[in-house]
Parts: C-alpha cells; sequence; structure tokens
C-alpha cells in the first residue's frame, strides 16, 4: 500500500513523504493530485521524502515529471531527497537525475529553500 503525506514548512512548502510501491495503479495517481492540491493552496516549493519508497516503476517516475512540470510552470522548486538503491538506480538509469535535483535527506534538501 501507498502511503503520501505532507507537511507544511512555510506557507510556499511542503514536504510530501511518501512510502511503498509506486507503480502503475490508480494509488499512484495520488501524487499528481497531491501535488495539484498543494499548488492551489499556494505552495511553490516541494521536497519529496522518498526514503520510505521500496520501488518505482516507469508510471510511477512519470508522476514526478508531471509534477516537475506543474511546479516548473509557476516558478516553483522541486527536490527529491533520501531516495536509495532501486529506486535511486531507476532515476539514474533514465538520467532524470540530471533534470530532479536529488539530496541525501531532508535536511538537505530543506538548505537554500526556505
Amino acid at each position: 500500500m501507498l502511503q503520501i503525506d505532507h507537511t507544511e514548512i512555510e506557507p510556499a512548502a511542503s514536504i510530501v513523504t511518501i512510502a511503498g510501491r509506486i507503480m502503475l495503479g490508480a494509488e499512484s495517481a495520488g501524487i499528481q493530485t497531491l501535488v495539484e492540491e498543494l499548488i492551489k493552496q499556494g505552495r511553490r516549493n516541494l521536497i519529496f521524502d522518498l526514503s520510505g519508497v521500496t520501488h518505482i516503476d516507469s508510471t510511477g517516475i512519470g508522476r514526478f515529471i508531471d509534477g516537475f512540470n506543474r511546479i516548473h510552470e509557476i516558478g516553483g522548486t522541486l527536490r527529491m531527497a533520501a531516495s536509495s538503491g532501486t529506486v535511486r538506480d531507476s532515476f539514474r538509469v533514465t538520467r532524470l537525475d540530471t533534470i530532479f535535483p536529488f539530496y541525501e535527506s531532508v535536511a538537505k534538501a530543506l538548505e537554500g529553500l526556505t
């Protein structure tokens, strides 16, 4: 089961914590829905905490591409934090690690954002 939660860290920024498998299916669509909601609430800077993500497929990666594009359109920042193993490798193999800024921890991703 995929768990998605978020925490406001300042009026324009949130940390989105994800745990589980980000795969094809309705559960992972919640990522796009949440990004849309946060943008409507005025959040333009998002950090995705991926420390609890165990697997990701191409659909899951597509959810982040969509979020990146939406945030980029409003002049915001999307950062990825604490991904490891096969999850991190999936972004590396697709060369998306050159597009998405990755940080070793949420604390590092927060530096300079707020």
